[in-house]
């Protein structure tokens, strides 16, 4: 590779190294851990659903021929809870009291709703009965909505709320799922602190540790370790030893990749075979990758926002696929104003909807703009060939 790539070029060679992580192995969960998580094979209900004959609804249970010729009254015979136990068959010519979800009496085919219904002798002794019911209204048939070993769940699909209540309705306390990726994240830095501590004369909060450890996660992979390391080539190999040990299968880093002094990426990863240098981009025009015993490492720029846009450029694609996630929302949308791009380089400028659909930028294109960042919930892309464009001019948007 050259020191001055197209985009898309890196973008290829990324998921060239990103590529090994896609077979994921599987690992058995609990529930409480598996929203989000890909089943990895089917997963069959032991029990059917629901497992008995229950009431739809709060009323009486009764037999469909003794109602048939309504208005009529039957005595109440007893009242039955969704609790358990087996309530007593029902006698011909009566009624019980029954809630919604409690198991239907033997001999019972119908139940009539509250509201269909007058008391007879104080609420207690009887029931009138108000219209004819036929069998099975308002029951709830075992096994109406699954049969005993039929899947609950297929494989491959990302679990919601929806299908773990499903899968504890069948019983089951784990479900098998795929492995999430296990990603490691180093900020590289001397003059890095962790956010909170006092600052010195030269000293910034890491913001590029925070952003990409939450970036890792809403992309459906997981963080095994976290670092910081000041601007020392042994201290970051030690750090990448750290994370090898901590069972990462990528390493995500930030600094250390442009020319200058003090570069300690690009000091650990092109000895052992890697690239550092420039893509034809702005922000985030110096990159790296490489591996480190194995890992693939993925260097981005120091500049936070440089950082947070290489990651959803170059590595959330990836890890978003490999976790069942949608892409991130592309459209062409309309310019609210003109604006200026620099040839030669593919822009990405922070931009915000209009409550009219349009879309403006916001802030300019250094990469130190943090709060503008923040203040965007999309990204202009603006081509390398491309130094000006009106407003109305159709453009290539990404959501974020």
């Amino acid at each position: 590779m050259t020191d001055r790539i197209p985009v898309d070029e890196h973008a290829a060679f990324v998921r060239s190294l990103l590529a090994g992580l896609g077979a994921r192995p599987t690992e058995r969960v609990a529930l409480a851990g598996a929203l989000g998580r890909i089943t990895a094979s089917p997963v069959e209900s032991p029990v059917a659903l629901p497992p008995f004959r229950n009431s739809q609804m709060d009323g009486f249970a009764v037999r469909a021929d003794d109602v048939t010729d309504a208005p009529v009254s039957l005595p109440i015979v007893g009242e039955i809870a969704a609790a358990p136990g087996v309530p007593a068959p029902l006698v011909p010519g009566t009624a019980a009291r029954i809630m919604t979800g409690a198991m239907l009496p033997d001999g019972a085919d119908a139940v009539v709703p509250v509201e269909d219904t007058e008391p007879v002798g104080g609420d207690v002794v009887g029931v009138l009965v108000l219209r004819p019911r036929r069998a099975g209204e308002y029951v709830r048939e075992a096994g109406s909505d699954l049969a005993a070993g039929e899947d609950v769940l297929p494989a491959g699909i990302r679990l919601a709320s929806r299908h773990l209540a499903a899968v504890a309705a069948s019983g089951l306390t784990h479900v098998l799922v795929r492995e999430r990726v296990r990603v490691a994240v180093i900020s590289t830095g001397s003059e890095l602190v962790a956010p909170g501590e006092a600052l010195g004369p030269g000293e910034i909060p890491d913001a590029n540790g925070v952003a990409l450890v939450a970036a890792v996660r809403a992309a459906g992979a997981v963080v095994v370790h976290e670092g910081r390391v000041r601007d020392d080539a042994n201290r970051l190999r030690g750090e990448l030893d750290a994370a090898h040990d901590a069972g990462a299968e990528l390493v995500l880093t930030s600094g250390g990749v442009s020319m200058g002094a003090y570069e300690v990426v690009r000091e650990v990863v092109v000895p052992l075979g890697g690239w550092v240098g420039t893509v034809a981009m702005q922000p985030g025009g110096p990159q790296a990758a490489g591996a480190y015993r194995g890992m693939p490492v993925i260097g981005f720029p120091g500049n936070p926002v440089s950082a947070q846009l290489s990651f959803e450029l170059f590595v959330a694609p990836t890890m978003r696929a490999i976790a069942g996630l949608p892409p991130a929302e592309h459209a062409r949308l309309e310019l609210a104003e003109p604006l200026r791009s620099v040839a030669g380089k593919r822009q990405f400028l922070r931009g915000r909807r209009t409550a009219d659909g349009r879309v403006v930028v916001v802030g300019g294109p250094g990469s130190h703009l943090v709060a503008a960042l923040a203040a965007s919930d999309l990204l202009i892309v603006v081509p390398e060939e491309v130094e000006v464009l009106d407003a109305g001019a159709l453009v290539d948007t990404v959501e974020l």
